[in-house]
């Protein structure tokens, strides 16, 4: 999609990032999404501050940078931006962590995953009434193979997806991981 950045050309938007106005006369970020009320192909734009748009869409809003042409007013401080908010955004699926509360259910077995323990995170299908969007799921270490084998995936699939993705274990760990799975 076609992410753009323009001057607001009326004070009527609203940032759908912190729900403020976005001024007339601001740079904003226009994030390019499926018109649901258009013809089949139509696309509109959901706006926001370039600040906000640096901390929640910071892929977005670098690649939307690079082909402006106008001025872009503490440039600095939106590049400080966007390097922290890819800092933070989780690693890609699958990966392995340490379970931060004892709430997990295991997507394999059905059973709690405890708060500290190892455990993988997958990307899976959650069912939202009528609508089905993506999130984690999280595994035992023992019981992720068998799981990602069964929704076609393969083993060294997995094991070099953890191996790439895995960011926040230390060495003994990733070990230990890789020695359950």
């Amino acid at each position: 999609m076609a992410h753009t950045i323009e001057i607001a050309k009326s004070g009527r938007a609203g940032c759908r990032t912190c729900r403020n106005p976005i001024p007339k006369g601001e740079l904003r970020f226009g994030e390019e999404t499926p018109n649901a009320f258009g013809e089949p192909g139509d696309t509109s734009y959901r706006w926001h501050h370039i600040k906000c748009a640096a901390s929640k869409l910071p892929t977005e809003l670098r690649e939307a940078l690079a082909s402006y042409t106008g001025e872009v007013p503490e440039r600095e401080e939106l590049e400080k931006l966007m390097a922290e908010a890819e800092a933070n955004k989780p690693p890609p699926f699958p990966h392995g962590d340490r379970a931060p509360t004892g709430r997990a259910k295991c997507q394999g077995c059905g059973e709690t995953i405890p708060k500290g323990a190892l455990r993988v995170a997958v990307e899976r299908d959650i069912e939202r009434g009528m609508t089905v969007t993506k999130g984690a799921g999280y595994l035992h270490p023992a019981c992720a193979a068998p799981y990602v084998e069964e929704h076609g995936g393969t083993h060294e699939q997995l094991t070099e997806g953890l191996r790439t993705n895995t960011r926040s274990l230390s060495d003994a760990d990733l070990d230990a991981l890789f020695a359950e799975v």
